[in-house]
């Protein structure tokens, strides 16, 4: 296998820090830029007269690029490095976010948001490579605790950041590439202490997707929950009587349960010989939660406290799923399995907001907590299936 890391020899239980910050402040600086790029695009098509659907496919590509970039993402590490394949992916992410300022035809919007969410993907892949090979075994769970606390909070200053700016002219553009160019800045500094990727990995990439189910479907899970769930529960939301600045205060009590509970996951995890059932009850939790919540949809109060632990949960499926992912691959083998998580990631967020949506207008408002909780229960199953008719090692 290549080197994990190159800052653990000899110190095995020590964080490294240089790669850490490194990492985590690169993927934190792009989380910003989109967190303010995705509905700054979306209000700038709506104020030049392009229809909601094509708004929706634009954004759809989003997805589409993520699933694209995934299974090359290793290979161009392997060729060219992991910290220099980020640096380009960087430059890249930063021109293609001002290029949407430019750009005043429609159509070139579509390979702007391919240049755009292909780079940033790659990012993602290498960022958490990254930081799950410098993470001591020990203390993984915490590490990627504190990055998925990070990156939430940049995600939430993307949209604080356009709230204060607003649409207009170029500055909101040039603040989001200018926050992904600073990324730039910390790779640089630490690539000397990049993972090396001597060797190709063992499997071709889609056998990475199967090779460690628990931790793949488990984001598959959130990929699905969060976007289906974070687009469309104002939609329950307000058909079910709860007033428009109501549900937005849900959803950030939601993000903060997102936010604080990460990293005393991750700890948590940390003193478990196999983080599997761990997962498999933030699943069950996630079940219930969705169950519930047409029941207590008419208090807020119970609703409130209901999504700020289900928020944490949801969430605890990718910082956990990373762990497990880490703990059981090294080398270029975790670099590919990582591109299969974000993967199967991507795959979730086109899938859920299309099952989610659908289910609403089959089965009634109730059709989007039967929805969440299907997804739920797919996980579920699956682990249990695992658990007693596999005696595996994933």
């Amino acid at each position: 296998m290549s080197s994990a890391a190159g800052g653990n020899d000899g110190h095995p239980e020590e964080i490294h820090w240089p790669s850490l910050v490194a990492a985590i402040s690169a993927i934190s600086a792009v989380g910003i830029a989109i967190g303010l790029g995705l509905p700054l695009l979306s209000i700038i098509l709506e104020k030049r007269g392009i229809s909601s659907t094509m708004i929706g496919l634009n954004s759809a590509m989003a997805g589409i690029a993520a699933m694209a970039a995934a299974p090359i993402t290793t290979r161009l590490a392997h060729e060219f490095g992991v910290a220099r394949t980020m640096l380009w992916a960087v430059v890249i992410s930063a021109i293609s976010a001002l290029g949407f300022y430019y750009a005043q035809a429609f159509w070139m919007w579509f390979p702007l948001r391919v240049a755009f969410h292909g780079a940033t993907t790659t990012l993602f892949i290498l960022s958490e490579f990254w930081i799950n090979a410098a993470a001591p075994p020990r203390r993984r769970g915490l590490v990627l605790g504190i990055y998925a606390t990070v990156l939430a909070l940049g995600f939430a200053m993307g949209p604080l950041i356009f709230s204060a700016i607003g649409s207009d002219g170029i500055l909101p553009f040039l603040i989001g590439a200018a926050a992904i160019m600073l990324a730039f800045i910390p790779i640089y500094i630490a690539r000397a202490e990049s993972p090396v990727l001597d060797e190709k990995p063992q499997k071709h990439f889609m056998r990475y997707v199967y090779l460690v189910p628990t931790a793949t479907c488990a984001v598959f899970v959130f990929g699905a929950v969060e976007a289906g769930g974070l687009s469309l529960f104002p939609v329950y939301a307000t058909r079910t009587g709860i007033a428009e600045s109501d549900a937005a205060l849900l959803l950030t009590i939601m993000g903060i349960g997102n936010m604080v509970f990460q990293i005393p996951f991750g700890m948590i995890s940390d003193k478990l010989k196999d983080r599997r059932p761990m997962l498999f009850l933030m699943a069950l939790a996630g079940l219930a939660g969705a169950l519930a919540l047409p029941s207590l949809v008419g208090n807020w109060w119970l609703m409130a406290g209901l999504l700020l632990i289900w928020g944490g949960c949801v969430s605890g499926l990718y910082t956990v799923g990373l762990a497990h992912l880490g703990s059981r691959l090294t080398g270029s083998d975790l670099a590919a399995a990582n591109a299969a998580f974000v993967f199967c990631y991507a795959v979730g967020t086109v899938a859920g907001p299309q099952a989610i949506g659908a289910a609403i207008d089959i089965s009634g408002n109730n059709g989007f907590a039967w929805a969440l909780a299907s997804f739920f229960a797919i996980y579920v199953v699956i682990s249990l299936g695992r658990t007693l008719f596999t005696r595996e090692r994933t």
